[in-house]
């Protein structure tokens, strides 16, 4: 095997764990603030929302300069850095007794989220044009697998083991990884001798960036990705609740969030490999039109099956935007620049991650749960607008803009 497929191999698995780690607090976080004192319920929601939250925030501000860092020195001393900061900050919070403590590790664990846009970018690096779809969504099926499972397995864990040991049994699993990382990935460094290209400074990549519509309209459909997604979330359980009559409404709920997930990890690498062969602007295009078409009935069902399987189509759409949004960036930007401008795409989707919660509870608030998904839909046709007129429109590479700088 090569040092290439190796490190592909590894980072699907560590991607897995980190992905896991991030969400596996989701099920007991209000459990786990409520040992820490007799608080009313609004209290301990309230407290839920910000530690929840903060750590998007943190991460959508750290994602570029964890990419900067990573152009400028290489990729796999950031995997390490960030993932003994990981571990160290999710084994600290299972020895937390006030929120505020909570609080300021989830920060601080935001910090040191460039794990998985640095692992994008390593391997995309490496990764040939012609093969970088293909590639980009087999490594994403570890983000979205570790997604998908993590809430389960660390609600599991806090049942079986509570919710100390539950962080620590994680943050040991992030240290194994990591060295995994240390000892397991091959960086290709520069020849002894070869001359390395003067990095432009953030103004001049936020600026080039800038200039380009087409980038900024993929970078503008991650964010609307990940409102789509976590728009309806928070609100999924409550809806369920109106589609069914029995109990189980947690564990119902968490059928109809899984099968976005299961529905993602079936398709991906294969919308990938399309764009390779066909163009990653025009998969994009087609997946923006088909989300929009699943997400709209979804707010007309009647029966929680209906919901299930139109969420499971709705995942297979979602699956395949973010390996061909990856790999646009990957054609377009400089392989001195992957790492900073794939940076600021994650803090797109991050700032989805944050927007999206509150876009949904907005409208549920005004308008019944049922709107959210015509909102959201509406958001997937404006996507495909977006792009439609981007590659429209007549403009300068990304390359020739860094060109001309440099010569200036």
């Amino acid at each position: 095997m090569n040092h290439e497929k190796r490190n592909l191999l590894i980072m699907l698995v560590c991607n897995f764990l980190v992905a896991a780690s991030m969400t596996m607090v989701l099920p007991f976080i209000s459990l786990y603030i409520s040992t820490f004192g007799h608080f009313s319920d609004e209290y301990v929601q309230r407290w839920a929302g910000f530690i929840f939250g903060v750590t998007f925030v943190t991460a959508f501000l750290m994602s570029p300069i964890w990419g900067r860092i990573g152009d400028k020195y290489g990729f796999k001393p950031i995997l390490i850095m960030n993932g003994v900061g990981i571990a160290a900050s999710i084994f600290l919070m299972g020895f937390m007794d006030h929120v505020h403590g909570l609080f300021l590790l989830r920060m601080i664990m935001g910090i040191v989220t460039g794990f998985i846009p640095t692992s994008t970018a390593l391997i995309s690096k490496q990764t040939p044009k012609k093969e970088v779809g293909r590639t980009l969504g087999t490594l994403q099926m570890g983000t979205v697998s570790g997604t998908l499972f993590g809430p389960v397995i660390g609600g599991l864990m806090a049942d079986s083991f509570g919710f100390q040991y539950t962080f620590v049994i994680t943050s040991v699993s992030i240290v194994i990884a990591t060295i995994v990382v240390i000892f397991g990935i091959v960086e290709k460094t520069p020849a002894p001798g070869e001359k390395k290209k003067i990095q432009p400074s953030r103004k001049d990549v936020i600026r080039m960036i800038a200039e380009r519509r087409m980038l900024l309209s993929v970078m503008a459909i991650a964010f609307i990705i990940q409102v789509g997604l976590f728009s309806i979330q928070p609100l999924l359980a409550l809806y369920v609740s109106e589609l069914t009559t029995g109990g189980n409404t947690a564990f119902l709920s968490g059928l109809a969030f899984s099968a976005t997930g299961f529905g993602n990890l079936l398709l991906t690498r294969k919308w990938g490999d399309l764009g390779d062969r066909i163009g990653y602007e025009k998969v994009l295009m087609i997946l923006l039109v088909i989300a929009a078409i699943l997400i709209v009935p979804q707010a007309l069902v009647t029966a929680l099956w209906q919901l299930v399987f139109l969420r499971f189509l709705f995942g297979m759409a979602i699956g395949g935007m973010l390996p061909c949004i990856t790999a646009h960036i990957r054609m377009e930007a400089p392989l001195e620049l992957q790492g900073e401008v794939l940076g600021y795409n994650q803090s797109f989707r991050f700032l989805g991650n944050v927007a999206g919660p509150v876009i949904g509870g907005i409208i549920s608030a005004h308008l019944g749960i049922s709107s959210v998904f015509y909102v959201t839909g509406s958001l997937f046709l404006f996507g495909f607008a977006l792009l439609w007129w981007s590659m429209k429109q007549k403009e300068s590479r990304f390359k020739e803009l860094l060109d001309e700088m440099h010569s200036n």
